[in-house]
């Protein structure tokens, strides 16, 4: 068996320790570049940067200087944060992943970046994407089995939070390139709903979809984050336990029966602690479902890549130029009536979970354990439905296959209830990780 590299950190703890001064930046900063010396060569989260400990160092004096007093420093003070590399970030080239000059795909920084630094955080590094966060997979491995792979788009976002190399990492997702990763390097992934982190400064894939998200070790490193970087946030109490609804049906069917029998696991041991588990009829279409979404991703992909692609489309992986070539021969009255089936999915699984009383929809994160080998990022399946409807989603560890790979449990809240979601997950946490 592949000899496992997983040491993730609580985001909480290193926060509050960087803010008492325990270790001082510059400390902190050596450490960092050590362990990313140490271990990414390994695992390959991040792209690789010459003078990465001069610029973090000089980072970290200026921070230092700025707040001298633990009192008023930052709630992401000095704490190390990894950038998916198709987020802008000043001083940073954005490859996307891909070969194509990283001048041609240059652009202002993110806003997420602007919110981090703002919050005190250092941007440890660039970490590594599928070519243009499609489905072309980058370099990374999976930190509990190297010779598997840890998900996509959002690959080494994921490892390096599972490895230990930062406490935070950013992503994105279009249709499972936060869950799914998430899922398979054990760590806790958080999408939230669409367009509730602003996306510009970020590569597009498909706009309609294009999500920023969060990678930490557990609930808590999302709550401290989350707050920081989404738009108009407004806590919620943790409330009773919620009503949780299982989408029975074709969707379900798409897990591996390993992975299935997790999941039932696990809503046995939520039953027995007292919530309320209901099955619902959800997705009867679900092919239908799969390829209206197909039809807007892939008319959007064409869309956003038709200048890089008419000048450097030699240049591209065979699987994103495949993707583009299809995505051209879509037509947009296609599209169009792919967005208006989604409006019309959107009200059929909001009545649905308000005639069941549902608060939470819960699924696997993924059809099952990480793949073998690193010639593909896994199946997204799992997380198509709410990409599509653009609800805010979790994966939170939940079990391990017979190999020893990690699964995730995903909990999707309502559209706009990404408060809500994260308070109630509380509750899932709690009993999934008690003895």
């Amino acid at each position: 068996m592949d000899e496992p590299l997983v040491r993730p950190r609580s985001l909480t703890r290193e926060a509050a320790a960087l803010r008492a001064g325990e270790p001082g930046l510059p400390e902190y900063v050596d450490r960092l570049c050590g362990a990313v010396e140490r271990v990414d060569p390994l695992i390959h989260a991040f792209v690789p940067e010459p003078g990465r400990h001069d610029r973090l160092l000089a980072r970290a004096r200026e921070l230092a200087a700025r707040y001298p007093e633990p009192a008023g420093r930052p709630p992401l003070y000095g704490v190390a944060v990894g950038v998916k590399d198709i987020v802008h970030v000043d001083g940073l080239p954005t490859h996307g992943g891909s070969a194509l000059p990283p001048g041609v795909l240059a652009g202002p920084q993110a806003a997420v970046v602007d919110r981090l630094l703002a919050a005190g955080a250092l941007v440890a590094g660039k970490t590594v994407t599928a070519e243009f966060a499609a489905t072309a997979p980058g370099p990374t491995r999976n930190p509990h089995h190297p010779g598997h792979t840890p998900g996509g788009s959002s690959s080494g976002s994921a490892a390096a939070v599972a490895a230990g190399l930062v406490p935070l990492a950013v992503g994105t997702q279009t249709v499972g390139s936060v869950i799914r990763p998430a899922a398979y390097c054990g760590v806790v992934g958080f999408r939230p709903t669409y367009g509730r982190i602003p996306f510009d400064g970020v590569l597009p894939n498909a706009p309609s979809f294009d999500t920023l998200g969060l990678f930490t070790a557990d609930l808590a490193g999302v709550a401290l984050a989350a707050p920081l970087l989404c738009d108009d946030w407004r806590p919620v109490p943790e409330g009773p336990g919620p009503v949780l609804g299982v989408p029975e049906g074709t969707y379900l069917e798409q897990a591996e029966p390993a992975a299935l029998r997790a999941f039932e696991e696990r809503l046995d041991r939520l039953a027995r602690a007292g919530l309320t588990v209901r099955r619902v009829e959800l997705f009867p279409d679900f092919a239908e479902v799969r390829r209206q979404l197909q039809a807007i991703n892939r008319f959007e992909l064409a869309r956003s890549h038709a200048d890089w692609f008419a000048r450097f489309g030699g240049l591209y992986r065979p699987e994103t130029a495949a993707s583009i070539r299809v995505g051209r021969g879509i037509a947009p009255e296609d599209r169009a009536a792919a967005l208006l089936f989604r409006e019309r999915l959107r009200e059929r699984v909001a009545r649905a979970g308000a005639a069941a009383g549902v608060d939470l929809w819960l699924a696997p994160s993924a059809t099952g354990g990480a793949p073998e080998g690193l010639h593909s990022t896994g199946d997204a399946v799992m997380s198509l439905p709410w990409s599509f409807l653009g609800r805010p989603a979790l994966s939170l560890p939940a079990g391990w296959t017979p190999a020893g790979l990690p699964l995730g449990l995903q909990v999707v809240g309502a559209e706009g209830g990404d408060e809500l979601l994260l308070a109630q997950a509380a509750v899932l946490e709690r009993v999934l990780t008690e003895p």
